[in-house]
């Protein structure tokens, strides 16, 4: 390694064999005097083993007892860490109050010298005690130990919240220990000086917003016990700087986020479901006017700036996808994120893009990520209520999306699902919208001669594209006809698809998509509708004569499928003799 300044000089080099380490970097250290004290400090120390004495005695006397002699490794650890440093703590902060000489003053943890305390019941970790009392005596760099500290209280308390009991009482009880950490950091705030407070307040925030969503996923079954937690938690969003549009628009949990620290940083990965936490803050103020109000906030307001202002709803869309996507959270709780979502979304105001000015294309990727989101409860909800309320706020957000857009999405969102139902939703939305495009643009050039009309110009969804996606469905990537019946819903509506474009082409004297050109019509005879015929017929056949469940099942699954089929046989076979 290449040394520089009075490191590298001759001298120097030649009593690095000569000298102990400590007395070199005593006389060559000072152009670096960071690095020369903590040098000095480190090759200062002397080997012994009481650190690794003072661990297992706490270990062994303090943590491993009778009554709590199965606990898992990880949260040993934790707790010998807990009991270990509020121990290391309480002699800091006392350090200058205390004779070294006075036997009365010698470390409690050096058990190895006095013998285990006479207090030892008292003594035991209990999961949550010790913790608050911790936090309080930090008397100097309070960020960084608060920030070091809070990894360990969250690991504990995730992995606690997963051994609920069936009625939820200790983990209601667990949770309201972390209530009383949340008040311990808060009176460490108040003490601080304005940059210290408001980088503490920020890591409050941040674990305010994690516990919110560790709760909602504890107690998301048991609502009357979750509602008086989640208020508790509320009061403390405006200590914290926290607003509902800060929070549901994510601005506030990002900010929050560099303040604390970057991704890079370890102790940041514990607060892995901050924003699920940010978005059910104000998805309980939505449903309870107490939480909004312990949270000093004006839902109305929000709800009216959501719906007036469409990047800021983008951004609410985006937030709540971590409500949707979320495998712990309960069904209840995302019937609520729906409910919410549907509330901002009436009787919004719609913009379209004319030049992109705004950047809006940038929050595409968000929206397509949300739509997905929304496309999971649609098909795991275990209820029909929530179906059509999921799908509801689908059609809702897609009607949001500007129509110069839309098609991409929905396109997007074809080809990357393995859902045949959820295929032929979209690819219905896409007829849907082919429908609503000409009847506009019918109305709109009424009265203008045909020869100016540029259908191909105005009609975004009218386009090659869709043929792309109708071959998607009938000619699938891997080869070969589709499956049947697995995937009769998805060739149903591509086939009704198919056949709406060749007849509105066709009737309208038109070609926007190209489906009347003789190249597309012979390859949609010969590979397309052909080979499905002939899966479908020997399908059918091999069914016709089963009496059983699946075998009706399936008959009645093909059935419309073979109508629309030769019907669009026979629409490709005329338009192929007048090619």
């Amino acid at each position: 390694m290449k040394a520089d300044g009075l490191l590298g000089i001759e001298s120097a080099i030649r009593a690095r064999t000569l000298r102990s380490p400590v007395e070199w970097w005593m006389q060559y250290g000072h152009n670096v005097p960071n690095l020369q004290q903590f040098a000095i400090r480190v090759q200062s120390l002397t080997c012994s083993s009481s650190g690794c004495e003072r661990d297992w005695s706490v270990y062994e006397e303090h943590i491993h007892t009778k009554k709590r002699n199965m606990l898992e490794l990880k949260r040993l650890n934790d707790l010998v860490f807990i009991k270990y440093n509020r121990t290391l703590v309480r002699h800091y902060n006392a350090r200058n109050t205390i004779d070294p000489i006075l036997l009365d003053n010698i470390d409690d943890a050096n058990e190895w010298l006095t013998g285990a305390p006479q207090n030892h019941e008292d003594e035991e970790v209990y999961e949550g005690e010790g913790l608050t009392y911790v936090i309080i005596l930090i008397k100097r760099r309070q960020f960084e130990q608060v920030k070091a500290a809070v990894p360990v209280i969250l690991g504990v308390l995730k992995s606690m919240s997963l051994e609920t009991d069936e009625e939820g009482k200790d983990t209601e009880d667990l949770f309201h220990k972390a209530i009383a950490l949340a008040d311990s950091i808060q009176a460490v705030c108040k003490k601080l000086e304005q940059k210290d407070k408001k980088k503490l307040c920020a890591l409050l925030g941040m674990y305010v917003l994690q516990v919110m969503a560790l709760v909602s996923i504890a107690m998301g079954h048991i609502i009357s016990s979750l509602l008086p937690i989640m208020i508790q938690l509320s009061h403390f969003l405006p200590i914290c700087g926290l607003s509902y549009e800060g929070l549901i628009t994510g601005l506030d949990v990002d900010k929050f986020t560099t303040i604390c620290g970057d991704e890079g940083d370890n102790s940041i990965a514990c607060f892995s479901h901050v924003k699920h936490g940010g978005s059910l803050a104000v998805i309980w103020g939505y449903k309870s006017n107490e939480t909004s109000v312990a949270a000093d906030a004006d839902f109305e307001a929000v709800k009216n700036e959501l719906q007036k202002n469409q990047s800021k709803r983008w951004q609410a869309i985006g937030m709540l996808k971590h409500v949707f996507s979320s495998v712990d959270l309960s069904w209840e709780l995302k019937a609520h994120a729906l409910d919410f979502l549907l509330c901002i979304m009436d009787g919004c105001v719609h913009q379209e893009i004319q030049n992109d000015t705004m950047g809006h294309s940038t929050y595409m990727p968000t929206l397509y990520i949300s739509l997905q989101a929304i496309e999971m409860v649609i098909i795991y909800a275990p209820n029909a209520v929530l179906r059509k309320k999921s799908f509801d706020a689908l059609m809702k957000v897609l009607a949001d999306v500007p129509s110069s857009l839309r098609f991409d999405i929905l396109t997007a969102l074809i080809q990357n699902s393995e859902s045949s139902s959820m295929i032929a939703i979209l690819l219905d939305c896409i007829r849907r919208e082919m429908h609503d495009e000409y009847s506009r643009s019918i109305s709109v050039t009424s009265g203008v001669s045909k020869s100016e009309v540029k259908y191909c110009q105005c009609l975004s969804f009218w386009s090659a594209g869709v043929l792309e996606l109708v071959e998607l469905v009938l000619k699938p990537p891997n080869g070969g006809p589709p499956s049947l019946p697995e995937y009769s819903d998805a060739v149903l509506s591509a086939l009704n698809l198919y056949r709406f474009v060749v007849i509105r082409e066709s009737t309208g004297k038109t070609n926007c998509t190209g489906v009347l050109s003789k190249d597309m019509l012979q390859k949609a005879y010969n590979e397309w509708l052909l080979p499905l015929r002939t899966l479908v017929t020997g399908v059918m056949a091999e069914n016709q004569q089963d009496h059983d469940q699946l075998a009706s099942d399936t008959m009645c699954a093909l059935n419309p499928i073979e109508l629309v089929l030769y019907r669009c046989i026979e629409l490709v076979e005329d338009n192929l003799k007048h090619a």
